[in-house]
């Protein structure tokens, strides 16, 4: 049965289309590059292009506290809006704020400056790093990934009422309802 095979061949046809394949799109990425080609126009490029209209917008400095708390400060009031105690559903925040920390280290700024998160007319959030120049289209993670940045804007969207007088507390996750991370299930 081991020798069935041994006289077929692979086809060179199909080697020569993979290998051209790959050729052309080495010549076309080459080509972006170095601007004989356009490159492909980014959101940001495209809402500019299109004049879209910001809903909300503000300036965000963020820091973790001791206790594993995770606080928002307003950059513009000087005050502090969001406590997000530990245990509360922050990591998708916690890990993007690190990779800016990380960049912004590589590009030797300062780590305590604020970000921005802008609410689009066309619906898209993002969030930007003004000291590195880095723009995050966050609806590109999923909308609840999306949702725990745009839980920052609410207070700042018209009929909002604006910077929070208080802090707003956000809530740990119960238990009950996350069998799997109570170890129930």
């Amino acid at each position: 049965m081991s020798g069935e095979f041994t006289n077929e061949r692979f086809p060179k046809s199909a080697l020569y289309a993979a290998g051209a394949l790959i050729a052309a799109s080495i010549v076309t990425v080459g080509s972006i590059r170095v601007g004989v080609l356009p490159a492909p126009e980014t959101a940001p490029q495209s809402r500019e292009r299109r004049q879209v209209a910001t809903i909300a917008t503000r300036d965000f400095r963020f820091e973790d506290r001791a206790d594993g708390a995770l606080l928002v400060f307003d950059v513009a009031a000087d005050r502090l809006v969001f406590i997000f105690p530990p245990g509360s559903n922050t990591g998708f925040i916690r890990g993007v704020m690190r990779g800016l920390m990380r960049e912004r280290r590589l590009h030797e700024v300062a780590r305590t400056g604020p970000v921005t998160v802008a609410q689009w007319a066309d619906g898209a959030l993002t969030l930007t790093d003004k000291s590195t120049g880095r723009i995050i289209e966050l609806g590109s993670f999923g909308h609840t990934n999306r949702a725990a940045f745009a839980q920052l804007l609410v207070p700042y969207a018209p009929g909002g009422g604006g910077v929070p007088a208080e802090p707003i507390t956000g809530k740990a996750p119960e238990a009950a309802t996350m069998p799997f991370l109570a170890g129930d299930g």
